[in-house]
């Protein structure tokens, strides 16, 4: 379906004990075609140095965009650092740009009270990278392969760590080099 959001055509795993698909499944859009993002999209590390994707050329990635304010970016937090774990070892890595203004501070003081330890400290304070994505509202995740291409997105909170999401990533993002992944 070019130039639009495409159906969802990835084998997804059985499911255990569980009739519903996870939260957030109905609202991914795949991209198709696949997109670069803007060649200017930028946001800051934990030191509020500038960085942009090619730091993490290779590899998949899902950025989330989200914000400490924000209750359904609140809700899936926890379920996107099990999933950065889940990932790690196939190249995928999970890239949360918070757009909160306290920078560093107030990301990791969030980060401990709900235990989360596997998102780095990533910020987009003034939603420059955002509106750049054209994201509409939080929390907003988009899926990149491994050519920097947007392959899905997905508006809302979702059940990133099920075991449904975590095949569609990895079907998505692509192999990594090696064929690992």
């Amino acid at each position: 379906m070019a130039g639009g959001a495409g159906t969802l055509a990835v084998a997804l795993p059985a499911r255990q004990g569980r009739a519903a698909a996870p939260q957030g499944l109905e609202r991914l859009r795949v991209t198709d075609p696949p997109r670069p993002l803007p060649a200017d999209f930028a946001f800051t590390d934990a030191d509020g140095a500038p960085q942009t994707l090619a730091r993490f050329a290779g590899q998949g990635v899902l950025l989330n965009f989200w914000a400490t304010w924000c209750a359904p970016c609140v809700a899936e937090m926890p379920a996107l650092d099990r999933l950065a774990e889940a990932l790690a070892g196939d190249g995928i890595v999970v890239l949360a740009l918070s757009s909160d203004r306290g920078g560093r501070e107030q990301v990791e003081a969030f980060y401990r009270r709900l235990g989360i330890r596997r998102l780095g400290v990533w910020l987009d304070p003034r939603g420059a990278a955002a509106r750049k994505a054209g994201v509409r509202g939080l929390p907003t995740s988009i899926l990149l392969d491994r050519e920097g291409r947007e392959r899905a997105r997905l508006e809302g909170a979702a059940e990133w760590d099920s075991p449904e999401f975590v095949a569609i990533i990895r079907e998505l993002a692509g192999r990594a080099a090696g064929g690992a992944g």
